[in-house]
This record gives C-alpha cells, sequence and structure tokens, in this order.
C-alpha cells in the first residue's frame, strides 16, 4: 500500500486529513523497523515542524483500528509500531538494529487446541513476535 492509500483510508473513514497526520502516515509507511511513538514524533517532526506528539498517538491509534499497521511488544516494555501486512503473518524483530520482518506458514492448532483444553478458554487469535539478530547484526 502507498502513503497516498492510507490517507484514502482515513478520510474514508471519517478522519481529516491534516499535515501533521499525512507526516506520521509517511514516516511509519515507509520504514522498515518498528518505531516507538517517539521515533516517529521525531523523525515526523523533520517533515511537519508543528507536529505534536499527540497528534502522534492519535494518528498511530486511528491507524491501528483500520489495521493499517500493528502493534509491537518490545522486550524492553516499550510498545512500537510497523506497517501491517494483509495476511495473516509474525513477526522477526532484531534486537540489535530493530529491523523486522515477516513470516508466514507457522501451524500452532496443536499447541492451541492443548491450551484451550488446558485452561477452557475457547482461543479466537493469536501473535507471535521472535526476536533474535538480522543477518546484518550477526
Amino acid at each position: 500500500m502507498t502513503t497516498e492509500t492510507w490517507l484514502i483510508q482515513l478520510q474514508e473513514n471519517g478522519y481529516r486529513l491534516t499535515e501533521a497526520r499525512r507526516a506520521v502516515v509517511e514516516v511509519i509507511q515507509k520504514a522498515t523497523r518498528a518505531l516507538t511513538p517517539v521515533q516517529v514524533f521525531d523523525s515526523a517532526r523533520k517533515k511537519y515542524a508543528a507536529l505534536g506528539l499527540v497528534s502522534v498517538y492519535r494518528t498511530l491509534e486511528k491507524l491501528e483500528e483500520l489495521h493499517l499497521i500493528q502493534r509491537v511488544h518490545q522486550p524492553q516494555g516499550c510498545q512500537a509500531f510497523i506497517a501491517a501486512t494483509p495476511a495473516h503473518e509474525h513477526l522477526l524483530l532484531c534486537k540489535n538494529c530493530g529491523r523486522v520482518a515477516f513470516f508466514a506458514g507457522d501451524d500452532l492448532s496443536d499447541l492451541i487446541t492443548t491450551i484451550s483444553q488446558k485452561t477452557g478458554y475457547q482461543i479466537h487469535e493469536h501473535w507471535l513476535q521472535l526476536f533474535g539478530l538480522c543477518q546484518n547484526c550477526k
């Protein structure tokens, strides 16, 4: 998806297309690593100097509601965001440089069935993130 596609989706869902929102969308849409809200803020301010941190948080929230970005839970506890993929894929995250890669093909059905039986939970979805070192950081 392109930046313009994201902006159109925001507009079609009732959100105004401000310069602040456009700057945030451009930064997140082009990122190759998960970015914290503060990192988005720092990068987007280069494009739109009047940007406020509250605008970043609100825009990230709206993008997540529209499933255009996904939340990344990091070991140090700070959440970050990356452009979402249209298919059900999981994340590989480099602990050194923060680079993100997606992978598919997992089959967790046996594990999910076992957990459901042991806990009584009816599991509807799962999310998997693996942390390590990318090829450049090994």
